[in-house]
């Protein structure tokens, strides 16, 4: 039987990454929904090449998102929408006891305390694919909770890594979007250079794997084929390594539990030692390189840290204002030295209030309120 599969932010990176793993498998999968945003010439072509019977656009809202969700008969559902548009649907597929492979950073990060005890209620799964949660589940696979000191999260460290803070004050969006190794969309680029997202994937582990803020690591490992790193109380220490490649991770989350025969990049038939562990073809020697995350220069590194000390809806405060900052920046309203400004303000103005669905929208609606006003008032001071 082939898993049945929904797909929501289809035309997006992760949506047409997942769509090729599964173009690979045709045997293992089945398209039964998929939700686009306004690529509508692009989502034609994936019902037509995927047979989805159930399909959405922007202009059905979230109305549309719940039907491919919930309605397509779907056993796994791909949650690969930017911001909260889709944290109805989301949640009404979790209740259901769908199984949810997770890409959107915000919704884990503004709900995930939610979702998690709402998936505990109802059998259903939640599968990571970011490559570093990922990795930390793959990490945790058949092990005692009970048993692990801390996690650790690999970063790239983005473009920015070896510039000066003066230098990044004042990057254009190219710059910003020059990624060294990873191939994200626009926002998830931008907060790699900001080192946000790594903030977020703070956050979302300790949502998904129930573990407190202070037991989790942040280092910069250049490289991207160390996704992640769990320590044992017997001094253990476990990774799970892969080419830098997202269709690895989606691919994961989407079979779970089992593991597809190929998944990312065409690979050699018998790979040597070394370009299994990651080195370029006709590399005879392979080196990782590992240092700790400097907060002083990515200071939303520290915001993070601090939204999920304060708990309750602070991190969807900081989720949203991080959100109208970086869209901000991309439409040359604020300087790249600005953005982190904008998402203290905000959380400044914003209180944390208890965790609740109705609570997390009223968070992030007021949050990016406040993050509209901090950028009005910068661009005024500009003028």
């Amino acid at each position: 039987m082939r898993k049945r599969v929904a797909i929501l932010g289809s035309t997006g990176s992760i949506g047409r990454q997942a769509l090729d793993v599964i173009e690979r498998h045709p045997q293992e999968f089945e398209v039964v929904g998929l939700a686009a945003g306004r690529n509508v010439e692009l989502l034609r072509e994936q019902v037509g090449r995927f047979g989805a019977k159930s399909v959405s656009t922007a202009h059905d809202g979230s109305a549309g998102l719940r039907r491919v969700a919930v309605e397509s008969g779907a056993e796994i559902v791909l949650a690969a929408t930017d911001g909260s548009v889709a944290f109805d649907a989301v949640f009404e597929a979790v209740e259901r006891g769908i199984d949810v492979a997770v890409a959107n950073k915000e919704l884990v990060v503004a709900a995930g305390e939610l979702l998690v005890r709402s998936a505990r209620r109802s059998g259903s799964r939640l599968l990571p694919v970011d490559s570093e949660h990922s990795a930390i589940f793959q990490c945790l696979v058949g092990e005692d909770p009970a048993s692990v000191v801390e996690i650790v999260l690999t970063a790239s460290g983005g473009p920015f890594w070896r510039s000066d803070r003066e230098a990044m004050e004042g990057a254009t969006v190219e710059a910003a979007l020059a990624h060294p190794t990873w191939r994200m969309g626009t926002k998830n680029t931008i907060d790699s250079a900001t080192m946000m997202n790594k903030g977020l994937e703070v956050i979302e582990a300790s949502r998904l794997f129930e573990v407190e803020g202070e037991r989790i690591r942040i280092v910069v490992h250049p490289q991207s084929i160390a996704h992640g790193f769990v320590r044992f109380s017997d001094g253990s220490v476990k990774s799970q390594l892969a080419a830098p490649d997202m269709r690895v991770p989606i691919g994961y989350a989407l079979a779970y539990p089992k593991r597809l025969r190929t998944v990312g990049a065409p690979q050699p038939a018998d790979p040597g030692v070394l370009q299994a562990l990651g080195a370029k073809d006709g590399e005879r020697a392979l080196r990782y390189d590992f240092e700790p995350a400097d907060v002083v220069r990515f200071p939303c590194v520290r915001l993070a840290y601090e939204a999920l000390a304060r708990g309750g809806t602070q991190p969807a405060v900081l989720s949203a204002a991080n959100e109208i900052a970086v869209q901000a920046f991309v439409d040359g309203r604020i300087r790249f030295g600005r953005i982190c400004e904008v998402v203290e303000g905000a959380m400044q103005r914003v209180p944390a209030e208890e965790p609740t669905l109705p609570g997390v929208r009223i968070a992030d609606r007021l949050a990016r309120e406040a993050a509209g006003e901090i950028v009005q008032a910068i661009e005024r001071v500009v003028r």
